[in-house]
């Protein structure tokens, strides 16, 4: 059992769960100290001694019959009720298990991107995996052990006292050696259980990077470094983890130790006793061995106490690991919200100037832009002038001051988020497609879309006819990140996905540099069909992409230094004539090349 306040509700969710297994284990409990009394009463029943009683079971059929009916019945209970406290303990686990992995991947989603650049992919799964499995077997196995360590060792207990006090002394007073030889462990055990998480982590996120970037290893041909790398990142997860397993089995080892010397001891005292009496009483050899089946059964609780110790050093390290990443905090939220029953389109700039959270550089700088309703614009510039940072406020991945970005004159800080992102299309810089099918990676934004609406979108996108050379066509399985793709049909798939949302905003996030100038040429044509009417903002490295679009915007470190259509740019900004000359040479160059 754990608490805290990510977990405790789920005792009250599933309060009868744990009532229904809780005596059902109860009941287990009870029934299977029958078994040692009955044992022991068979014993003495036919035992040489026996003989000359008519009252025995030596010479009593019946009774004999009786015990075996009485043994029988214990069983069936035993049976029926183990099957319900593992059904409703170890079930209710998994449930708990599963309602915290929903917590937790709901909470990733509201995160800020800036949480995902700080935190790696491998550490998140270990959360998501390992720690769970740990939290789980708490709430699970962990519930039972503390039943049993409570319930099952009282009734042992109290049962051994009242058949020999003083064997059940000399058995008891050494078994709280456990209680401390689990102690000193336990607190050795949760620290390199964490050292083993962490291991755990660092190897995750290692594999991970490298089955992303398999194409970038193999082409740089760092196979054998990698494969060393590795080598050491495993061979620390392996040291923490037989650091670990060394702790544990000492404690287990001492635990065997300890319990088989209380056992030699038992019976040499047993022994003593049916050879001399106990209290000026007879002691029998069925007492004898009554008295063992209740020692016998009190182990278990004695050992789960320690393993309960471990398991819950285990698990609290898991949960503190889940509670600090459920206590993130959610940055985007919408506060002072005005209604918005349909956004058209119109977008202004008013003096914006940002910075990203943890960054003390000025990223934009005092830019001011009025994009109307219906307008085809393009956004040039330098790598790293502040092009897809403008995209990643208009989303509002990121928080601003107000008076700074409007949406149809409205502060997009006061428009619902989620409205803002629903009426925006958005092709990114990395084409990002999930392991699903073509068909499924076109229809992201909707629950269900008919097939004539997807086609149309990918011949929009100019990426129909790639599509049908597949032998299963729009049912094609795409590989991680859409690996079974070329660049260029990644970025058209990921065109159509946004074209076929039809949003009033479609922004595009140099999202043709990798297709060749005349599928560029049909797309550009297509969009301006398709999106007539409709506000359309397209960030580019190539001037082909921009010189027809309505609008240029020309950035450079973060502000901009030109707006106007490709002609007026080409006599009044230095910077678009610089990159139109060169872009102009790298032409003339590759087509002598060629």
């Amino acid at each position: 059992m754990i608490f805290g306040k990510n977990v405790n509700k789920y005792y009250g969710k599933y309060f009868f769960f744990f009532l229904f297994g809780l005596l059902a284990l109860l009941a287990v409990n009870w029934f299977q100290l029958e078994i040692p009394r009955i044992c022991g009463e068979i014993l003495d029943g036919i035992g040489e001694e026996a003989k000359a009683d008519p009252n025995s079971l030596f010479n009593n059929p019946e009774g004999i019959k009786r015990l075996m009916i009485e043994l029988a019945f214990i069983a069936g209970i035993m049976f029926v009720g183990r099957f319900t406290w593992r059904y409703c303990i170890f079930g209710v686990a998994a449930r708990i298990e599963a309602d915290v992995r929903e917590q937790m991947f709901k909470h990733s989603l509201c995160l800020s991107n800036a949480y995902y650049k700080h935190h790696k992919t491998g550490a998140l799964m270990a959360l998501f995996t390992n720690d769970l499995q740990v939290i789980r077997q708490s709430f699970g196995s962990g519930t039972v052990m503390a039943i049993d360590a409570v319930f099952l060792g009282s009734f042992a207990l109290y049962r051994m006292f009242t058949t020999n006090w003083i064997l059940s002394c000399f058995g008891i007073i050494p078994m709280a050696l456990i209680a401390v030889i689990s102690g000193i462990v336990g607190r050795i055990l949760k620290e390199k259980f964490k050292e083993r998480q962490e291991a755990y982590e660092a190897l995750s996120d290692f594999t991970q990077e490298n089955f992303s970037g398999i194409a970038v290893v193999k082409a740089f041909v760092k196979e054998v470094h990698e494969i060393r790398h590795f080598d050491k990142i495993n061979e620390e997860n392996r040291a923490k983890n037989i650091n670990y397993v060394k702790y544990s089995t000492l404690l287990n080892v001492l635990l065997t130790v300890v319990i088989s010397s209380i056992f030699l001891l038992l019976f040499a005292g047993g022994s003593y006793f049916v050879l001399n009496g106990f209290m000026g009483k007879e002691f029998t050899v069925g007492q004898m061995w009554e008295f063992i089946g209740y020692f016998d059964a009190v182990i278990w609780p004695f050992m789960a106490v320690a393993q309960l110790i471990n398991m819950r050093a285990q698990a609290k390290a898991s949960l503190n690991r889940v509670d600090e990443f459920l206590a993130e905090k959610i940055e985007i939220v919408d506060t002072d919200v005005e209604d918005v029953d349909q956004i058209r389109g119109k977008i202004e700039f008013k003096n914006l100037n940002f910075q990203y959270p943890d960054g003390s550089n000025t990223v934009l700088s005092d830019i001011s832009l009025v994009i109307p309703e219906g307008t085809m614009v393009g956004i040039i510039g330098k790598t790293g002038c502040g092009k897809t940072t403008i995209v990643d406020l208009l989303l509002r991945t990121y928080n601003l001051e107000d008076g700074q970005i409007f949406i149809d004159d409205k502060d997009i800080m006061h428009i619902p988020f989620k409205k803002v992102r629903e009426a925006i299309g958005y092709v990114p810089q990395d084409n990002f497609l999930f392991s699903d099918t073509i068909s499924n990676n076109i229809a992201f934004a909707y629950e269900k879309l008919d097939e004539e609406a997807i086609v149309s979108a990918a011949k929009l996108a100019d990426v129909h006819s790639n599509i049908l050379e597949f032998q299963e066509k729009y049912d094609t399985i795409l590989g991680e990140r859409g690996v079974t793709l070329s660049g260029g049909q990644k970025q058209r798939v990921s065109i159509a996905r946004a074209i076929v949302k039809n949003p009033p905003i479609l922004i595009f996030d140099d999202s043709v540099s990798a297709v060749d100038t005349k599928t560029e040429e049909t797309i550009l044509s297509n969009l301006r069909n398709l999106r007539e009417g409709k506000t359309t903002i397209m960030i580019a490295h190539r001037i082909s992409t921009v010189k027809t679009l309505d609008l240029i915007v020309v950035m450079d470190e973060g502000a901009i230094v030109g707006v106007g259509g490709h002609e007026e740019l080409l006599s009044s900004c230095p910077l678009y004539q610089e990159m139109v000359h060169l872009q102009s040479l790298e032409a003339e160059i590759n087509g002598g090349d060629e």
